[in-house]
């Protein structure tokens, strides 16, 4: 689940206009955080964005596959789904998707309903 510098620094520059916008590596991914909240994260050149009730909707309306770190495993997934590659590819709908689960990963963090 290596991630190459390219693709790196083509998110960042795509979240440009987030504010607080921060990364972590581990585990051979990156993890991506808002103000601290980790909403996204970058596995095998692949972007995968939080979700909760109030966007999940949007990434299975696209058919988007769940991050799964182990996908011989069942269930092993997590609340993270892949970005699709128009949202990607248009920066001010990236970054409006990034908010979005943002929001659901500092609701997450406090407790709070996403």
């Amino acid at each position: 689940m290596a991630v190459t510098d390219e693709f790196l620094q083509y998110v960042l520059g795509q979240l440009s206009a987030l504010g607080g916008l921060s990364t972590r590596r581990m585990f051979g991914a990156v993890g991506l955080y808002c103000d601290g909240a980790f909403f996204g994260l970058i596995a095998g050149d692949v972007l995968y964005f939080k979700v909760g009730e109030s966007n999940r909707a949007d990434f299975e309306a696209r058919g988007m596959a769940r991050f799964r770190p182990f996908p011989d495993r069942s269930p092993a997934s997590m609340g993270y789904y892949e970005v699709p590659a128009d949202v990607l590819e248009d920066q001010d709908e990236c970054v409006q998707w990034a908010q979005r689960s943002a929001i659901v990963a500092s609701r997450t963090r406090t407790g709070k309903r996403s």
